[in-house]
Parts: structure tokens; sequence; C-alpha cells
């Protein structure tokens, strides 16, 4: 499941641990000790109109719940629930990002990289009582490897599975076709067989109606209402141990100036904003008693992407982009009028880095950048140079205009929940204007419907990056389109590039560290060129939280990282109380706020829940 954000998802975008046990010793977390009294989180009204036991911890989101299914959400809000819910075969040490044990305890291969065995742990319990075995991974990749409805999420990391089978309730064993180099980056959920044998159409089902829900991670969803909440609680047989906090909000706000606010009353405990918070709104917190902002390097990219000709795998052409964006040079020329410096300088004012190739410098290993004669550096006289090239002169009227006699206007799609969306799309329509090209914003609530459909021209676009890249690496591929029309894909917009996919099957089976990485850039400098989507910035996190209400968390990486949609449950996992009197092994994040709701995300809002087969785009994904 990919925090990879989408918008985006990470997979990977796109989840969190506790560090004062023996277990997760050697991971050292940012430590962020608060110096101030903290007041208690003692127990009283709860958000949502109930009473609240024991220590609640309150996150405000600006993202609302895509699905709470596992084989379907793709929002990183969802996808970061759900790494609280159920366990992943790995997971990724909060320290430096190195894979560590999750449900598998150890894993080996056959000398051919053919053959994989996991060891599954004795020790983890679903939260009904049962054991959890092999048997429960076994069924969840084997159900992804038979039915297109629960492959809609993670379906790419089975693709090459050739055999998945169970010979002991603590062996695991998964044969593939083809060497698979992210065989311990496997970001799928494990579900229990005995809950989800019973589900029928895996592409509908939304997995929200009973409560509690069966799981196995450090907490328990224990209700939700769509657009306003979800509410867990502390997993007391957690084989790591249980949380600290006794449960866990994840509130949903519409406006994010009225998240801040809730955090400076006291009413939330952190706010993550959409996805970061805005300069003025981080800047207004600082200084503010006990609250503080967390400003680390995000694991996210922020880009413009174009409309390349929504096609599905049957070849049925569908959506209404505009033609002229078929046209290499008229790509370029429209990124080569964009100006990224001011950008990062005027919009994020800062808290940003200006953007180059698709994965963001935080992971160094894949971090690619265009060579001098390769970039698309801004330089609005060259791009008009192209689109007069392009056959898009200016006319009398200084409008470029095409052999057809109409005009060069472009609707950019983008998010009405996303103050950077607009600031940046008042720019692009102030650069493109004197290209002599209109542009018209659409900012929506509900970007998805248009997205699938292929009705925009441009859309503002980003997707966490997890510390693997193969996911938001594979939401490029010909195979991740739709079957056809009506169906849902993996896709993201819609590319299908040979040469790319040529290239993507290379890195996938591909051990040696180093030959990866260079793959991996081939194909971001492939990506680049073909001016489908371009990387405009990679956005700090910016976060803020009261520090009389949480006295440690763990941040990740330990060092300037970031504790909302982590790739792991390590934030909300370790965070302490800040009167419980304990804040030893953590990173004590003066800063992450800790409600007083109850373990619920709540999602107080306006908007529906999308269906479970529609996916979530741009900064909505994880």
């Amino acid at each position: 499941m990919n925090t990879q954000d989408q918008h985006g998802r990470g997979r990977f975008g796109s989840r969190l641990k506790r560090m004062r046990l023996p277990a997760v010793a050697g991971a050292t977390a940012l430590l962020l000790a608060s110096a101030l009294a903290a007041p208690s989180a003692s127990a009283g009204p709860r958000s949502d109109g109930g009473e609240q036991d024991g220590k609640v911890l309150t996150v405000a989101v600006a993202q609302s719940v895509d699905s709470l299914s596992p084989f379907l959400a793709v929002r990183l809000v969802s996808t970061s629930i759900l790494r609280l819910t159920y366990e992943y075969l790995t997971t990724y040490d909060p320290k430096d990002n190195h894979v560590s044990p999750g449900l598998a305890t150890e894993w080996k291969s056959s000398p051919d990289k053919l053959t994989w065995t996991y060891t599954i742990r004795s020790d983890s319990t679903w939260s009904d009582g049962r054991k959890v075995t092999a048997g429960d991974a076994a069924w969840t990749f084997n159900k992804m490897m038979t039915d297109d409805g629960a492959a809609t999420a993670n379906g790419s990391f089975v693709t090459n599975f050739e055999k998945v089978t169970a010979p002991s309730p603590t062996q695991l064993v998964i044969k593939l076709k083809k060497p698979q180099s992210t065989m311990t980056a496997l970001d799928v959920p494990i579900v229990p067989q005995h809950v989800w044998e019973k589900v029928g159409d895996f592409s509908e089902f939304n997995n929200d109606k009973a409560f509690p829900l069966v799981g196995n991670g450090p907490f328990v969803l224990t209700d939700y209402k769509p657009d306003s909440y979800v509410r867990l609680k502390a997993n007391e047989d957690f084989w790591r141990g249980a949380p600290k906090f006794d449960e866990l909000v994840f509130r949903y706000y519409k406006d994010q100036d009225a998240a801040v606010a809730a955090l400076r009353k006291g009413e939330v405990s952190f706010v993550a904003g959409s996805p970061s918070l805005t300069p003025a709104q981080a800047d207004s917190l600082k200084g503010e008693k006990n609250i503080r902002v967390n400003d680390a390097p995000g694991r996210r990219f922020y880009a413009l992407a174009t409309n390349p000709g929504a096609q599905a795998k049957d070849g049925t052409k569908f959506g209404d982009g505009h033609p002229s964006l078929l046209d290499q040079r008229v790509r370029h020329a429209l990124f080569m009028a964009v100006d990224r410096k001011a950008i990062v300088d005027r919009v994020f004012q800062g808290h940003a880095v200006q953007g180059q190739g698709y994965i963001p410098p935080r992971f160094s290993s894949y971090f690619w950048k265009p060579s001098a004669g390769q970039e698309l550096a801004y330089d609005p006289e060259a791009a008009g140079r192209l689109l007069d090239e392009a056959g898009y002169r200016k006319n009398a009227d200084g409008k470029r205009v095409g052999k057809d006699g109409k005009p060069l206007d472009y609707r950019i799609l983008c998010h009405a929940t996303d103050p950077n969306d607009k600031a940046v799309g008042k720019y692009l329509q102030e650069w493109w204007g004197e290209l002599g090209i209109g542009a018209t914003l659409n900012c929506l609530d509900n970007v998805t419907d248009p997205w699938l459909a292929g009705e925009y021209d441009l859309a503002f676009d980003g997707w966490s990056v997890n510390p693997d890249p193969d996911f938001v690496l594979s939401i490029h591929t010909c195979d991740a389109r739709p079957q056809t029309p009506k169906d849902t894909g993996a896709t993201d917009n819609f590319i299908c590039d040979r040469t790319y996919d040529e290239l993507y099957a290379q890195q996938l089976a591909e051990y040696d560290p180093d030959k990866r990485a260079e793959l991996v850039k081939q194909m971001q400098s492939r990506l680049y060129d073909l001016g489908y989507m371009n990387v405009m910035a990679y956005p700090n996190a910016v976060e803020a939280y009261r520090t009389d209400q949480i006295a440690s968390i763990t941040t990740m990486p330990s060092d300037a990282g970031n504790i909302y949609g982590q790739d792991g449950y390590w934030s909300w996992w370790s965070a302490v109380p800040a009167d419980s009197g304990d804040s030893s092994g953590g990173s004590s994040s003066t800063g992450v706020v800790i409600g007083v709701v109850a373990g619920v995300v709540v999602l107080a809002g306006l908007g529906a829940l999308f269906a479970v087969r529609r996916r979530a785009t741009a900064e909505e994904r994880e």
C-alpha cells in the first residue's frame, strides 16, 4: 500500500512504531522533548459526540478516505490508516529506511532468485483472537493474483508471481516467473482469510460497514463516518507492544485554515496540511505557546501532468484532452514557460526544492536530474519558438492558434482543497498568457471523476514515494491502464511508452542495487523527455503539533524526518502522552499533537466517499 501518495501513495505513498521497546531499540528517532509543562490529555467529550476514555491522539487531515479496503485504497490518509490496521511482511526502519522485519521475521531466496521463503512470526494475533498464519498471507496474495478487483491498488506487486503457498503456519513460499527485486519491499497489507473469504465483489467492497475491523496492526479500527472521522483504539495484543495512546482519531477538515484554528484551540493535536501547511500557516504558528512546526525534507513530488490521450488497454480512446498536447514540442514549450524557482520562492516560500527528476532527492540512490542540454529550463523565448515550429503561431490578437484557426486554451484540473494548486495555477495563467495561451483553472473537491474519464488537458499531480520506488514507476506502464474505459486501472495519467516499459521490466529484475538505480534513472530520463509530466517541486513535509499533548514521537527518517504519512506505523505507535512520565525511546517531537478525541480518524467536512473502484488522483494519492 503505497503512501505513494497519490494523490499519492508512496504505497506506498504510502506507515508507524514505538521506540521504547527492545524490539526497536536500535531505531533511534528524532527526539523532540517538550520543555513546557504539559497538561494531561484526559478523558472528556469526544469530537464525534461520544465520551472518550483514556488518552486520545487527534490528527487533523485535509484528505477524505477513498476506501478502507486494503485492496482498493490509494489515498495517503487511507493507506496510512490501513498501515495501522494490517501488517506487511516487511517494513522500513524509521532511522534510515532500511528493510526490517514485519509480519515476517526473516526471508531467504533460492540461488536463482525465483523462490522466496518467509518465516512468519508466531506471536501475531488477529484482533478477534485468532492466530495469524502464513496461510493468511498466501490467501491474500492468491486473491490478488486471481481477482482483478483485489488487484486494484497493489496488483503490480504480484503480476510476476507464479505460485504462493503456505507449507506450514509459519512458512510462506512465493515462486516467481522471473527475478523480482521488490521481494523485500512488498507493500501489501496481509488480511485475515477467515474474514475476507466471505467478501463477494472485491472491486465494490469498501470494508466500511461492520466494526471493529479484524486486523493485527498496532491499532484496531473501531468506527468510521465518511468525510468526518476514523476512530481507532490501541491493540493491547500487538506483538511489538501496545501504543501508549488509548485511541487515535483522524479528523477531516475541508478548510485547512479551520484545521489550524482547531490546533490553536487544542481541539486537535496535529495538523498535516494538504499535503503540507502553507508557508503563511506555518509562520503564523511559529512562536505560539505549546505549538511546534516540523519542517523536514519531504517524500513527495509536485508535478504538472498532461493528458496524453487517454486510452484503455483494449485500444479504445476516451476523454477529451486537447489534441495539441499530443505534440511533444507543445508539451516541452509549456514546461519551458514554467519558472520553478519562482514557484519555490513565491508559493512554497523556500519550504521546497526545485523539481527535476521523478524521485525526490530524499532518496539519494535513485535521485536523477537532467543534464544541461536536456533540461527544460525556464526560457519563454525558446518556448515560443517551439510553439511556432509546432504550427501554433500568434494571431493579430496575440493568441496562439492552430492551423484550424482555433486558439490554444487549456483546462487545468486542480484540487479545491489545495491552496498550492490555486497559487501555482495563477502563475501558469500569467506565464502561458504571455506566450499567447489561455488557461482556465478547474478546481474541484472531486477531481477523481474527470481524471479517470480523461476529461482534462493538464492536471496538478503528486505522489508520496517509498524507499523502494517500484510502485510510482509502475503507474506509468502500459499495463497500468484500465482494460476498458469502464474499468479502473492503476495508471496515473494514461502514459504508455514501450521504451519506458522495457526499462521498467529490467529494473524490476535487477538485484544489484547500483545497476538497478541506474536503470531507474534512465526511466526518469525517458519520462522527462516524453514531457507527459514535469516535476515542479519537492515540497517539504511541513506539519504542526501541540507540545502540551505529546511527550515524544518518532520521525522518519530520524534525522529531519516527517511524522505524518510515514512508510510504517512508527509515529502514532511510538507517540507518548505528555503527562505519561515516559518519553523514553522515541523521538520526542515536542510538537506532535496528541488530541483528546477518541482514536478516530475524524474527517469533519463535506464530500461523499468515492466508490471503491475509483482511484484518487494527484495530491490526494499516497
